[in-house]
């Protein structure tokens, strides 16, 4: 059956309103919450060095054991990627920006290349 047939327009509203509500509940609480906590604090630096942590498995992960189509494409051009845009990271103050576009830069013409057979 169609969603249309079983909701209706006014259903279909209704939910998108309750699914609206949801997550704006949930943002006003932790909008409260935020205005309450000390960015010094020993709860702040532990959330912030658990955050970082998932962060950078994350991207280990990715790197290292990738899935999709880009577990088609060398290791080898990964990490030079991560070295080229860690560098420009580290080289711009801990810019994020520059090391982020350096990386894909990086990354795009490697596979380019590689797609035509120069490497």
């Amino acid at each position: 059956m169609d969603s249309g047939v079983i909701w209706g327009t006014w259903g279909l509203w209704g939910l998108l309103g309750l699914v609206s509500l949801a997550t704006y509940v949930w943002r006003f609480a932790g909008a409260t919450i935020a205005a309450r906590i000390d960015p010094g604090g020993a709860w702040f630096q532990w959330f912030s060095c658990l955050a970082y942590g998932m962060l950078a498995g994350l991207i280990s992960r990715i790197i290292l054991l990738p899935v999709g189509i880009l577990a088609e494409t060398p290791l080898i051009d990964r990490l030079v990627a991560l070295a080229a845009g860690f560098l420009i990271f580290a080289a711009f103050k801990r810019n994020m920006l520059p090391g982020m576009v350096t990386a894909i830069s990086v990354f795009g013409v490697l596979a380019t290349l590689r797609d035509f057979e120069v490497l």
